[in-house]
């Protein structure tokens, strides 16, 4: 069978990938480094498929997806943090009313409107839930434009296993970067929603969606439920990468364009006769706390790399509960550093 290999932008993988996965509708809205997503979508689900739809504004776009998702569909929409920043509340919606869908934030830079350079700014809203209540989202960081597209498959399986909204947490540069993308993998089939508000027919219940309940009894019933549902993402679904660490004494923790950043800077390590590794986290929620405790045993240091300004190490922190140090080093404001600079700055780390 000859492979289908293609050279694209990470933003245009993903979308395909989409496509390839059997979504049934998009909603989305235009905002800079995504913005080829929802246009690679308008030019290809109306022959192959699928229902797209520029919604007027995020808000819009993620209420359209609460919709779709109620009624069956498999979903997604895309954005870039400003525009995330804006779906919160309908995102929490969604997590209440246990509706799986697909949710992708391109970061840029920030706080505010910011730059449209690379972040990792919105990890915190990523991972503590960025909308109001008790609720957390599973959440995919993406490193290669090859993940891009592996990782949409990935993130519907696990949205409709739980039925719970999947958050794909990329950035500027991997959603514009351009790599070899291989497109291997075989739809996803259609799986049985007999929750879905699909009618009233013949013997089938009457099927509510809601994130509504007033009496407090029966939302203290649902967030027992939620949680319940979260203890067994974080039983089942951890997934972490590890570069070097069987004897590693000095480790960098990093995710998405960082770690790939990391990578090369623990070979030059290496090179120098520091025993360094990596631990790539590709499941932000739930986060690897266990083995990044485990490797802390044993190793001497740990530091971040983040292209922010330390959110990341909080989590780093409580995995290792104060056996060794935990150090951070980051750009801000769209900046990215070179394996080179994370060197010199891992190496101060070190001495001090």
């Amino acid at each position: 069978m000859e492979q289908d290999i293609r050279l694209m932008k990470g933003n245009e993988a993903m979308a395909e990938a989409a496509i390839q996965a059997g979504i049934d509708a998009y909603f989305g809205y235009p905002i800079t480094p995504q913005s080829e997503v929802p246009e690679y979508l308008s030019r290809e689900m109306p022959s192959r498929g699928g229902v797209f739809l520029q919604a007027e504004s995020e808000v819009a776009s993620i209420n359209m997806v609460y919709g779709a998702a109620g009624a069956g569909a498999r979903v997604m929409t895309s954005s870039s943090s400003p525009g995330f920043s804006l779906m919160q509340e309908g995102v929490s919606y969604i997590a209440c009313a246990q509706l799986p869908c697909l949710l992708v934030n391109v970061n840029r830079g920030g706080p505010g409107l910011g730059t449209i350079q690379p972040s990792q700014g919105d990890y915190f809203q990523a991972t503590k839930g960025g909308g109001h209540g008790d609720y957390k989202l599973i959440v995919l960081a993406p490193s290669s434009v090859q993940e891009m597209a592996d990782f949409v498959f990935l993130g519907f399986e696990l949205a409709e296993k739980y039925r719970t909204p999947v958050l794909m947490l990329s950035d500027g540069a991997i959603g514009q970067m351009m790599e070899k993308v291989v497109f291997n993998h075989k739809p996803l089939p259609k799986t049985d929603k007999p929750w879905a508000t699909t009618g009233k027919r013949e013997g089938k219940h009457r099927s509510i969606i809601t994130s509504l309940f007033i009496q407090p009894e029966v939302m203290e019933k649902v967030n027992i439920e939620l949680n319940k549902k979260y203890a067994e993402i974080t039983k089942n679904e951890v997934r972490l990468e590890e570069i070097q660490t069987e004897d590693a004494e000095y480790i960098i923790v990093a995710y998405g364009l960082s770690a790939r950043i990391s990578h090369k800077t623990v070979d030059l390590a290496r090179a120098k006769g520091i025993k360094a590794g990596l631990v790539r986290p590709i499941t932000l929620y739930p986060y690897p706390y266990d083995r990044i405790g485990e490797l802390a045993n044993k190793a001497k240091k740990m530091m971040t790399m983040e292209l922010n300004a330390g959110q990341m190490m909080e989590d780093v922190r409580l995995a290792v509960n104060g056996k060794i140090p935990v150090g951070h080093y980051g750009r801000l404001g769209g900046i990215i550093p070179s394996p080179e600079e994370v060197l010199e700055n891992f190496e101060k780390f070190i001495k001090e």
